[in-house]
């Protein structure tokens, strides 16, 4: 992990730091997040994803992640309001790779799949340490996806 810094037009914060693997789990990209996302995201790395993967197909060896810090709107929608990847507190994860290559993906086999109980587990294990967790049900924008940020609201954590 390294310290990076991002300020434009109200987007990103400062120290963030650039994370590439976790645990042994690598990351397809280098990942920008704050210091709380990154942690958050760790403990969900350690203590959610590589138990529900378990050595199945030699276990966890990538995270593919989709998104993480960009500075744009909600969904890209012009006009609305900055999304939590603009303040570095979102990431996107659009499957996974086990040691032996095998690769299963939110799009293909949330539904149907050998892979849509672990897929459903990840999810749902990811609700609570994260604020907001999203994916195929929450709407047509996470089909492909999932969505973590931590974002908190009065409630309680959004999962859906």
């Amino acid at each position: 992990m390294g310290r990076v810094s991002h300020k434009t037009r109200g987007c990103g914060i400062d120290n963030a730091v650039r994370v590439t693997s976790i645990d042994g789990v690598r990351l397809s990209q280098p990942v920008t997040l704050d210091c709380k996302k990154a942690k958050t995201f760790a403990h969900w790395v350690e203590r959610s994803a590589q138990p529900v993967i378990g050595t199945q197909g030699g276990g966890l060896d990538r995270i593919d992640i989709m998104g993480h810090y960009a500075c744009r709107s909600r969904n890209n929608k012009a006009g609305a309001k900055l999304s939590e990847h603009s303040k570095e507190r979102a990431i996107d994860i659009g499957g996974f790779r086990l040691k032996n290559g095998q690769r299963f993906s939110v799009l293909k086999d949330w539904s149907g799949s050998k892979w849509s109980d672990e897929l459903r587990k990840l999810h749902k294990s990811a609700c609570g340490p994260f604020g907001t967790v999203l994916g195929p049900a929450a709407n047509k924008y996470h089909r492909d996806h999932f969505h973590f940020d931590t974002a908190r609201y009065r409630s309680g954590s959004y999962c859906r």
